[in-house]
């Protein structure tokens, strides 16, 4: 059987396996490309640093864990309902990832802070996608925007800051906590109802 060719896809999953391995201040391309099968130059063909390689897998993560958030921000339905499921959904997906691989949400953390474009660009995605969903109600009237914000994107950069504490890998040591759930529910809804007409 015919070995299969190097893609990305191939040298990604490699390195999410070695970055579980050895965590991030171990894992080398030489390790990448060993548990491939291939020299390190193979490895550097499809990401020419060791930088780029990181970043890349950390834009992965990141795409990935946040999968179930963009078909709710183009739903049609009410904006209000949409809102909190979003905010539901990131918090699910985060305390899910810690949750059920510590070890590869503990690395994670580690590239997130070391590639701050990456984590730039995907939390620009977010606000991007919460910005739609206040867009949709504004235009609705099931949504008014606070006084002193003119446009709804700084409104969703604020929903975005002010549920913080349950999506930054920061406070993943408290999502398990006992009266995490109280203490997210009770932000959601002054959230939503900060929103509200």
């Amino acid at each position: 059987m015919p070995a299969q060719p190097l893609t990305p896809e191939r040298v990604l999953r490699a390195t999410e396996e070695v970055l579980r391995r050895y965590g991030p201040a171990k894992a080398t391309v030489v390790d990448v490309a060993r548990a491939l099968g291939v020299s390190h130059g193979s490895v550097y063909q499809h990401f020419g640093t060791k930088a780029a390689l990181r970043d890349a897998v950390t834009r992965r993560w990141l795409t990935r864990a946040h999968a179930d958030l963009l078909p709710i921000a183009e739903e049609d339905g009410p904006a209000p309902d949409r809102l909190g499921r979003w905010l539901d959904a990131l918090f699910a997906a985060k305390r899910g990832k810690a949750d059920s691989d510590p070890q590869l949400f503990a690395t994670y953390r580690v590239l997130a802070a070391e590639h701050s474009a990456a984590v730039a660009d995907h939390v620009a995605e977010l606000v991007g996608q919460i910005t739609r969903v206040l867009t949709d109600g504004l235009r609705r009237g099931e949504f008014v925007l606070p006084a002193g914000t003119p446009d709804p994107a700084p409104a969703a950069r604020a929903v975005w800051d002010a549920t913080t504490r349950f999506h930054d890998p920061a406070y993943a040591e408290e999502w398990s906590r006992e009266g995490a759930d109280a203490a997210y529910a009770a932000v959601r809804a002054l959230v939503l109802r900060s929103l509200t007409p």
